[in-house]
């Protein structure tokens, strides 16, 4: 059951926060939803989806808070989807020590290693029981889903769009952790979750993933964006080993390089609409 727990008006629509208990993770989750005027005006309709996935440290509430998105769904007739970014008071020893492990950082992944084994399935949570609820108690249509993300976001909406292509439709990111197999950020929370097996990290690489495909997943093509003044761009993220899997494999990619924009918000709010847009055209 879906606990409302705010409701605003927005753009003409509504922006709501849900809790309710998860099945997948054991615990209460809260995920936002954004519902433009066309689900107002028919609440029988189905409409669209496209689901956000955020970064290292954020939460429900950041992606809708900041991101300017909710006017160009309005326009486009676009529901918007953001889940919490992993499990919270677990009670695991250590979960909130690290800013890039543990709480705030559950990556989309299903954790196979105690103690996070317990609780961190945040793949499951998404495609299968977020996705069902928006598609059962929310107007969604389950055959129009796309999703995007930023940073570790930006990982997993890549990484969920190739192991998961039936539920999602279209795929973009911005600033992704591309190659995490390669970066500081990766192997920690992969071995962590994971373990030591390289074989199973690459399972949770979008470059290593797009590499292995027989032919483009994606065909009406994927957008990335990237800010050249990202102070995290050399280390961590790895474009370029994305941009080189889909080109050996023909996946259209627009990968976007920004001389001055940065990691953040301001990046992602002056870029939103075209992702809004991409994500339209394909749903």
């Amino acid at each position: 059951m879906l606990e409302l727990l705010s409701e605003h008006g927005c753009c003409g629509g509504v922006q709501r926060f849900y809790r309710h208990a998860s099945s997948a993770i054991g615990l209460p989750m809260r995920f936002s939803v954004f519902l433009p005027p066309q689900a107002l005006a028919r609440p029988e309709q189905r409409l669209p989806a496209l689901f956000y996935l955020a970064g290292l440290t954020c939460t429900e509430e950041t992606f809708m808070i900041k991101a300017g998105a909710q006017r160009f769904a309005a326009e486009h007739g676009l529901i918007l989807v953001a889940p919490d970014t992993s499990p919270r008071d677990t009670g695991i020893a250590g979960e909130a020590e690290a800013w890039d492990f543990g709480v705030g950082a559950g990556f989309y992944l299903d954790a196979t290693q105690a103690p996070w084994s317990q609780y961190w399935r945040m793949e499951s949570y998404v495609t299968e029981e977020l996705f069902g609820l928006v598609t059962t108690a929310l107007p969604a249509d389950p055959r129009r889903v796309g999703v995007f993300g930023h940073s570790m976001g930006g990982h997993g909406a890549l990484v969920l769009a190739q192991r998961h292509p039936a539920r999602f439709r279209s795929v973009s990111a911005f600033a992704p952790i591309a190659a995490p197999t390669r970066c500081p950020w990766g192997h920690k929370a992969l071995g962590r979750y994971l373990g030591d097996d390289r074989a199973t990290w690459e399972q949770y690489d979008a470059s290593a993933l797009m590499a292995r495909q027989a032919a483009a997943p994606f065909p009406r093509g994927i957008l990335v964006d990237q800010g050249l003044a990202d102070k995290f761009l050399a280390e961590q993220l790895y474009p370029e080993a994305l941009e080189a899997a889909c080109a050996a494999v023909g996946q259209p990619l627009t990968l976007r390089r920004h001389a001055s924009y940065d990691h953040g918000y301001y990046f992602i709010s002056t870029f939103i609409e075209d992702h809004i847009r991409h994500h339209a055209a394909q749903l």
